[in-house]
């Protein structure tokens, strides 16, 4: 296959490879129904993280819809589905706060083009190299943070300030609030969260949310308690989609709002080729990273065009997508179609749901994003990961999301550092007398490099090095197991040679694969000042027929 070939492969939307290979009735079948599946879950997920991000619950459906539509429309997952995450709620809260809902559009829409155009520029292979424990240590802390963004329609409580967005003065704010909670919201939230626990428990195929949403709200009703609704507060949702609108794209706009929208961007690159790989797991199919970076930027210009917000995939619809048996991404296509279907049908329904039961459901997402098993496992397993996790953690819970990433992935970046340079070994090595030469004397001697041999090894290595060119013998380095040399390598070895040579002996280097041969090249270890050659035999070889400068 061409190299144009594969690059027309690797942006091509696996909704066209799944026609390619043929789509039948019994396909379209599987993927109603896991599409139907996914919807049910996605409902009331979609309206609550809406009003935890401050913005009407109708937002929430919309971008699921459009949003939701265009990730399994165009991107690189057989079973991603996208739509409003948890993990923006901070991000999506502040920049409401900050820029109100123009700005929050606008941040969507720029922050799709960024995305757009990191697929096409092939970055969405750098993304997987974020750390694991960083990804872990982030989730946790939106996590915690969700939870106590909650706690106001949990209990009910009536705050004689505006709510504030930072944790720590948050929780003052509700402390003092405490006096005027609610019984009946407290008692609504609760019931939420024990129907889909026990659902989750007892009925797992059932559609836990949905039905611990419906009994709620009935109850609520039912017993007209003094509770806040969607109603209530929003005055219910609208049964139609708002007519596509370009943001306002004035200078000083775009100016102020491009830090949240290269949050966005970063976010949601993140957690959608997160999902993706997780999908890849549960399946067996691979992503295409590239595509699926595209997609999601065409996808947050496409709710945003309609007043929606960001858009990911999320583990938690595509979990659901993959277990209910779809096929491709035609269930994520009808999965945003049942969403419109209940939008345009069932809307007037959705002013009866008590806040405090959204607030349940969420509180419950918030507890489930907290890893805990895979924190036990990185703390117990490494020192150095879990202070990567617990530095992300706390940075992301006192500051903010990027900051909590940047500082996680600095710190795991020196451990992997210091880690690989000390993984670097340099050994006497008896290669030569295994070869047949015996003992090769004391003028001689032959040492074994094992180990990436870079800036992080250089100190080390080149300690050993100069002990070696101290000792006015002539000297073989074997090379054949460093898989990578730097620049910095190179003159570390460049400066061993140059001291070797004033002492008048010589030195060999075996078994350098042609990158480093080239970087030492670069560096001016060549011939004639150095011998190279293919193994340790061959090196030791030239030693003994070639004169010495």
């Amino acid at each position: 296959m061409t190299t144009a070939q594969n690059r027309f492969e690797e942006f091509t939307p696996k909704l066209a490879s799944v026609i390619k290979e043929g789509y039948t009735a019994a396909n379209l079948r599987a993927d109603a129904i896991a599409g139907l599946t996914v919807a049910i879950v996605a409902l009331p997920l979609s309206m609550a993280i809406a009003i935890a991000s401050g913005v009407s619950p109708d937002r929430g459906l919309t971008t699921a819809i459009i949003g939701g539509f265009l990730v399994s429309a165009l991107g690189g997952s057989r079973f991603q589905v996208g739509g409003p995450a948890g993990a923006f709620i901070v991000l999506v809260g502040a920049t409401m706060a900050l820029h109100g809902i123009d700005g929050l559009v606008l941040a969507t829409f720029i922050s799709g083009i960024i995305l757009a155009a990191a697929g096409y520029l092939r970055l969405g292979t750098y993304v997987k190299y974020i750390p694991y424990p960083v990804t872990v240590g982030f989730t946790a802390a939106i996590g915690a943070i969700i939870l106590a963004s909650q706690l106001r329609d949990l209990f009910g409580l009536k705050l004689s300030v505006a709510e504030p967005g930072p944790l720590f003065e948050k929780l003052p704010v509700l402390w003092e609030a405490l006096p005027t909670w609610n019984a009946s919201a407290l008692a609504i939230a609760v019931l939420t969260i024990a129907i889909i626990q026990g659902l989750r428990m007892a009925r797992p195929g059932w559609p836990g949310m949905l039905i611990a949403v419906v009994a709620a709200s009935m109850a609520a009703a039912l017993l007209s308690l003094p509770i806040e609704t969607i109603g209530s507060k929003f005055g219910g949702i609208p049964r139609t989609l708002p007519l596509p609108a370009m943001p306002d794209f004035s200078f000083d706009k775009v100016m102020a709002v491009l830090p949240a929208a290269f949050s966005f961007a970063l976010l949601g690159a993140i957690e959608s080729l997160l999902s993706a790989v997780v999908a890849d797991g549960m399946s067996g199919r691979r992503h295409r990273s590239n595509a699926e970076l595209a997609a999601q930027g065409f996808a947050n210009m496409g709710s945003a065009l309609f007043g929606g917000f960001c858009v990911t995939g999320t583990i938690a619809r595509t979990a659901t997508n993959v277990r209910a048996h779809a096929h491709g991404p035609v269930s994520g296509m009808l999965h945003s179609a049942f969403l419109l279907g209940f939008m345009l049908l069932a809307a007037p329904l959705a002013s009866y749901v008590p806040l405090a039961c959204l607030a349940g459901v969420l509180a419950l997402v918030a507890f489930n994003m907290v890893e805990r098993h895979a924190i036990a496992q990185i703390s117990s397993a490494s020192l150095g990961d879990a202070l990567v996790l617990f530095a992300t953690f706390a940075v992301t819970l006192t500051r903010d999301l990027m900051e909590g990433i940047l500082t996680g992935f600095v710190i795991g970046a020196f451990l992997f550092i210091d880690r690989m340079g000390k993984s670097v070994l340099v050994e006497e090595n008896d290669a030569a007398e295994n070869a047949g030469f015996g003992k090769i004397g004391e003028d001689t001697v032959v040492y074994r490099i094992s180990g990436a041999f870079f800036f992080g090894a250089a100190a080390a290595v080149g300690t050993v090095l100069d002990r070696i060119a101290d000792r006015s013998a002539n000297f073989v380095l074997d090379c054949s197991a460093v898989p990578l040399l730097d620049s910095t390598a190179a003159n570390v070895l460049e400066g061993a040679v140059r001291k070797a040579a004033k002492k008048g002996a010589r030195v060999a280097i075996a078994g350098a694969s042609m990158q480093a041969r080239l970087m030492l090249n670069a560096h001016g270890v060549k011939p004639p000042q150095v011998i190279f050659a293919v193994d340790v035999a061959e090196a030791i070889r030239q030693m003994h027929t070639e004169r010495t400068p």
